[in-house]
């Protein structure tokens, strides 16, 4: 005998609206506040737009979020959504009900239950409603961000659009300036640029950056290293100071990522000595030249004294490795995770480092990947207080029992990764191979 399961109040209840024909605003003004989330989703899922209008103008919550449903509908339900905001805009008696105030179309897999999104910005002002989004703009804007942009400019003084992530890939500067004059930069929090014409980007992008008030996490990268031309060393000197003089807006910066040829030569004393006033948490500077003034000037700046994660990529000379570990030390009540990759460490240049290595209490991690030590150097290097490492080890320790023995022996690390010397990195489109011993 087959069960039956009958359906619950509230799904008699949903049902019921669902198939009624024409729904007005009293018609959920009894209806219990759980039953909102779950109505929603079959009226967006069954394109009921006459409900979803009323359930926007009476919806129970602040907070109304829909980038998850909105992830695979097609651009004419995302104008539907925002023809529901238009309606809620223009009620001039609103419903003492109506307590909406972010529309949230972030797509970040949120319960739908969970009204309180888990970031939202600060400083918005109460009387205007606020539309939350993300944003990743490469090379053009697509339907959704079209329909989105053109709709928010149109309402530009009855509510704010709200960037919280932004990502600019090869976007042209005409087309990333329309974007920010709607999209307010102080909302931005999280910022990730790749671009080609590096410092005509940049000094037209520096006034732009200075507004960003609240960015906690800036990443920005030159992606092609043979575009970029610049005249003169007055020129680079000129969009350097001025692109790098907005730091000093960005006080709540905490994690700052340079990957390129130009931006850190001799800049460093201009970004960390004088602009830089937040403390930051994390620091990578990858495939650009650090000069022996750079590192002296990078060892001095309190703004890094209490960096968590820290790394380099092909940035040193010889010469910079004193000021490295004096940079270490500074660090070494905070340092949680250390990448020194494709460093051409030697050595000696490991045992100038061992000293303030060994006074870092919080490291966990370590990445020497592409660095030539002796099986003898790593040796010296594993008492160090590690719970995962990865070396590139020399072949004579693959043969050695009891060299693969010495991490467990002393610390007990979750893994250890030696990778084989004929590594290859990802960003070069190879493949890359380990030995992981657990």
């Amino acid at each position: 005998m087959s069960s039956y399961n009958a359906p619950t109040l509230m799904q008699l209840e949903v049902e019921a609206l669902l198939k009624k024909d024409a729904i007005d605003i009293s018609d959920l003004e009894d209806l219990p506040t759980m039953v909102f989330p779950p109505l929603f989703i079959e009226a967006f899922n069954r394109r009921n737009t006459k409900l979803l209008q009323a359930m926007v103008v009476a919806w129970p919550f602040p907070y109304l979020t829909v980038g998850p449903l909105l992830k695979t509908a097609s651009v004419e339900m995302m104008k539907t959504v925002l023809d529901c905001i238009d309606i809620l805009l223009t009620q001039k008696d609103h419903s003492r009900r109506w307590k909406l105030q972010v529309l949230d179309l972030r797509d970040e897999h949120q319960d739908f239950w969970d009204q309180v999104p888990k970031s939202l910005p600060t400083c918005v002002p109460r009387q205007h409603l606020q539309v939350v989004t993300n944003l990743s703009l490469c090379f053009y804007l697509n339907k959704h961000q079209k329909c989105l942009l053109q709709w928010a400019q149109k309402r530009i003084d009855v509510l704010q659009l709200c960037c919280v992530k932004m990502s600019i890939f090869a976007l042209p500067q005409e087309i990333i300036k329309e974007v920010l004059n709607i999209v307010q930069p102080n909302y931005i929090e999280e910022l990730e640029i790749h671009t080609q014409e590096v410092w005509s980007f940049l000094d037209f992008f520096a006034h732009f950056l200075g507004q960003m008030r609240n960015l906690l996490k800036f990443d920005l990268n030159q992606i092609d290293f043979k575009h970029n031309v610049v005249d003169t060393v007055t020129d680079v000197k000129k969009y350097a100071d001025k692109f790098f003089s907005q730091f000093s807006q960005l006080r709540h910066l905490q994690h700052l990522f340079m990957n390129g040829a130009h931006f850190a030569n001799d800049n460093m004393k201009e970004l960390l000595g004088k602009c830089l006033k937040s403390p930051l948490e994390s620091l990578s500077i990858t495939f650009c030249h650090l000069s022996k003034l750079d590192l002296k000037h990078m060892s001095e700046c309190e703004s890094l004294f209490q960096l968590k994660h820290l790394h380099f990529n092909d940035v040193f000379s010889k010469s910079s490795f004193k000021s490295l570990q004096i940079l270490l030390e500074n660090v070494s009540e905070t340092l949680q995770t250390l990448q020194l990759e494709h460093c051409r460490m030697k050595d000696s240049e490991l045992r100038v480092l061992l000293p303030a290595l060994s006074q870092c209490s919080q490291l966990s991690s370590i990445n020497f990947y592409d660095n030539d030590f002796s099986r003898l150097a790593i040796k010296d290097l594993l008492p160090c207080q590690l719970t995962m490492e990865i070396n590139l080890a020399p072949w004579e320790c693959y043969d050695d029992r009891h060299f693969l023995d010495l991490p467990r022996a002393i610390r007990q690390p979750k893994s250890v990764c030696f990778p084989l010397d004929d590594i290859f990195c990802v960003i070069e489109n190879r493949l890359c191979r380990f030995q992981d011993i657990k």
